[in-house]
């Protein structure tokens, strides 16, 4: 998430469980952008190969049921379940969401 931190504010906390096709953040342009925020950092056993780096990434956008009806935009839907709410695509998959905007 550090990564994705850059490009604009998150909406999910580090730790999180999420799957394809949730809104992880808000990118600081216009478009929408496809990203993998499932990758792990990746471990060696060369300890002496990499670098440490002290990550503290800035708290998540929390939303109340009200905001996020007002952030999602046509092709996203709120998600309310007992721990929390979400926000994610129609198309949960890429390849699902460029066949519908072609077909549109």
């Amino acid at each position: 998430l550090m990564a994705l931190q850059e490009r604009g504010r998150l909406l999910v906390a580090g730790g999180e469980e999420i799957y394809e096709g949730q809104l992880v953040g808000i990118h600081a342009k216009d478009n929408d952008l496809t990203v993998n925020a499932l990758r792990e950092k990746q471990m060696t056993n060369i300890r002496a190969a990499g670098k440490d780096e002290n990550v503290s990434l800035t708290p998540p956008v929390k939303m109340s049921l009200e905001q996020a009806l007002e952030f999602i935009e046509e092709d996203e839907l709120v998600e309310v379940t007992p721990k929390g709410i979400r926000l994610r695509k129609k198309n949960l998959t890429e390849n699902d969401r460029k066949r519908a905007s072609r077909s549109a």
